[in-house]
């Protein structure tokens, strides 16, 4: 046999393609107020204040309570996430060229959706807790972030939500009792919540933690995370409800251009975040670049 037969070998190519490691869509958008099936450029989130009770005389007029009503105005921003698939290029590929941009531009509004929603949590003006890098000082900064919400007549009532970057999440492992299954029940264990919520929740002292990448300040000294209520931060969908592009807040089209031999693969969504509550939002800072405490 030729000595140069190896130039004649098949090469065996991979028909999947792997996507680049990325947040695959919103993590957050569950953990939120959510409105779908909005008409318009701007919805509104109502808000009524707390009332008080009073006591009155015999035979006497009751005082009103006078419980102050809010429209929480929420403005929807329109975002597209495309390519191109030139048609003679996918006569040479032996992937799915368009299903694979399709998915990429899901991912891609899916964490818009997330960012939205991190601008409107940094937007809180409640007293910010500083995490000294330390063992007991992180375990310290989780419990006054939860405190914090408490003192503000959060219920706690299972609604409670901590969104951690992935430093953080990290020193938070090394609490004993944040990480070890001693100190929490088989239902406070990581878990899903639901076949719909990305990401994983880890449920410590009344609140459903999660790692996630893309909060303000990630990877810097300034960076934060944040505690929160579900109805404390609302999420406007424009699209009719109870539909699928209105539930997902992202609808696709892949369009045919015979001028360019190509077609276009698009998803956009309209979408906008607000904040109803502001004392239902605790804001927590670190230093996202120190080293992991062994103390």
């Amino acid at each position: 046999m030729s000595t140069s037969v190896s130039a004649s070998f098949v090469v065996q190519h991979e028909r999947d393609v792997h996507d680049a490691f990325q947040r695959e869509g919103s993590y957050l958008r569950d953990t939120v107020r959510v409105k779908e099936g909005v008409v318009g450029k701007e919805t509104n989130f109502q808000r009524i204040g707390k009332g008080a009770a009073t006591t009155k005389a015999r035979h006497g007029t009751i005082t009103p309570m006078n419980q102050q009503h809010t429209a929480i105005q929420c403005t929807l921003e329109d975002f597209y996430a495309g390519d191109w698939v030139d048609k003679l290029d996918e006569a040479k590929l032996n992937i799915n060229e368009q299903q694979a941009v399709a998915r990429g531009g899901a991912f891609a509004l899916g964490r818009k959706v997330d960012e939205q929603i991190a601008t409107k949590l940094d937007a809180t003006g409640q007293t910010i807790v500083s995490w000294t890098i330390s063992i007991p000082g992180i375990e310290n900064a989780l419990l006054t972030m939860i405190q914090a919400l408490h003192a503000n007549d959060v219920p706690n009532d299972g609604e409670i939500y901590g969104a951690l970057t992935t430093k953080a999440w990290a020193m938070a492992m090394k609490v004993e009792s944040f990480s070890s299954a001693d100190y929490v029940g088989a239902d406070g264990q990581t878990f899903r919540t639901g076949a719909a919520m990305r990401g994983r929740f880890k449920d410590w002292n009344g609140c459903k933690w999660q790692a996630i990448t893309g909060l303000p300040g990630e990877g810097t000294s300034t960076a934060k995370v944040f505690t929160y209520h579900k109805s404390a931060v609302g999420y406007a969908i424009a699209g009719a409800a109870g539909n699928v592009a209105g539930r997902n807040a992202v609808m696709a089209d892949i369009t045919w251009h015979g001028d360019r031999a190509a077609h276009f693969v698009n998803h956009m969504m309209s979408g906008g975040a607000c904040l109803i509550e502001d004392a239902g939002v605790i804001e927590g800072n670190l230093d996202d670049t120190a080293a992991l405490p062994t103390s």
